[in-house]
């Protein structure tokens, strides 16, 4: 008894341990195109019009200030008259009035805020840019989803393709693979606004800006990091130096 106990112990230790190794082994399997990410202001200031005009009606970025947007070439100004409709101050949080209740209600879910969704994704599939660039492209018609909509990445999603005008209506193909697993092929069915290439090259703005989001401080934070790196060889020279000139009498 005392064995058979012992066993089922040492089992119970093994999933524990081998779980996160089985899920990214699973996770593995999702293809996952790369994403273009762009650090250009012209970039970043289009995703950041698509981010208002078409997330920003759900989901908040409730940790950035429009006034922040300032740091990819825009003016207060330019802010007031282009990213902000409904009577916010230019140094108000990114946030929706839609209630979390009523969200569940509409969408089954609480909605996501997006001002880590990058940093979030990449914790879980490695690059949070990737998945987001992937998953944006991947909505397709499924007429047995409340919202009318499904997607490759993230099956059964309850949000709605809110990009559709723009990519227009993907239709897809399952097929039954030999191991049992299913393979999605989709097919544009009904153009968009935008050509294939030119809708690419919007959700790649898109998601320059939510990585963007996620850490506006990036590349301030990799320049500092790169003079503090120089300040230390330097300062292990001089210690270095020093250290010879202290001791030459004695070795």
């Amino acid at each position: 008894m005392k064995m058979r106990v012992i066993n089922l112990i040492k089992r119970a230790a093994a999933v524990v341990l081998f779980a996160p190794a089985l899920a990214l082994a699973a996770g593995a399997e999702l293809h996952l195109d790369r994403a273009p990410v762009s650090k250009d202001p012209a970039a970043l200031q289009h995703g950041a019009k698509l981010f208002v005009n078409y997330c920003l009606n759900c989901h908040s970025a409730s940790f950035m200030r429009y006034n922040s947007l300032q740091n990819i070439g825009l003016t207060d100004q330019l802010i007031r008259d282009n990213l902000m409709f409904t009577g916010e101050r230019v140094g108000d949080l990114m946030k929706v009035a839609m209630r979390p209740a009523d969200a569940k209600v509409w969408f089954g879910t609480a909605v996501p805020d997006l001002t880590l969704i990058a940093r979030q994704r990449a914790s879980e599939f490695g690059s949070g840019a990737d998945w987001l660039y992937t998953y944006l492209r991947q909505f397709y018609r499924d007429e047995t989803r409340p919202s009318g909509w499904n997607n490759v990445v993230f099956e059964n999603v309850g949000m709605p393709h809110v990009l559709w005008e723009l990519q227009g209506d993907q239709v897809a193909t399952v097929t039954e693979n030999a191991d049992g697993s299913k393979s999605v092929q989709l097919s544009l069915a009904k153009p968009g606004k935008m050509s294939p290439a030119e809708f690419d090259g919007a959700v790649a703005d898109l998601v320059s800006f939510l990585v963007w989001l996620g850490e506006p401080v990036a590349e301030k934070r990799k320049a500092i990091g790169m003079y503090v790196l120089l300040f230390l060889a330097g300062l292990f020279v001089l210690s270095y130096a020093l250290k010879k000139n202290y001791w030459k009498d004695i070795h």
